[in-house]
């Protein structure tokens, strides 16, 4: 007599956090957040050092989500910020 086959556990939502050896910054000179990487130095645009300081490892992308929306009710972030932060992710920058 066949088992039943159990679905997989839905698998737990990612908990964004920077990558190791990546560090934000805040340059007061240019007045602009930075991504401090090996060897590399991102001067990042707009709101995207907000939205990294959530990303802390304890947060999941759904609550940084919530929380940005709180902040900002008329921006798109529920499709810019996974967007945003996956393609961080594909970079290496995020974990």
């Amino acid at each position: 007599m066949p088992t039943a086959v159990s679905p997989d556990p839905p698998a737990t939502s990612w908990r964004p956090v920077l990558a190791r050896g990546v560090v934000l910054r805040r340059d007061p000179v240019r007045d602009a957040d930075l991504l401090v990487l090996p060897e590399r130095v991102v001067v990042l645009d707009g709101s995207a050092g907000a939205v990294l300081r959530l990303c802390d490892g304890v947060r999941d992308l759904d609550a940084v989500v919530a929380e940005l929306a709180v902040r900002h009710p008329a921006a798109p972030v529920a499709a810019e910020v996974p967007e945003f932060l996956d393609r961080l992710r594909k970079e290496g920058w995020l974990r």
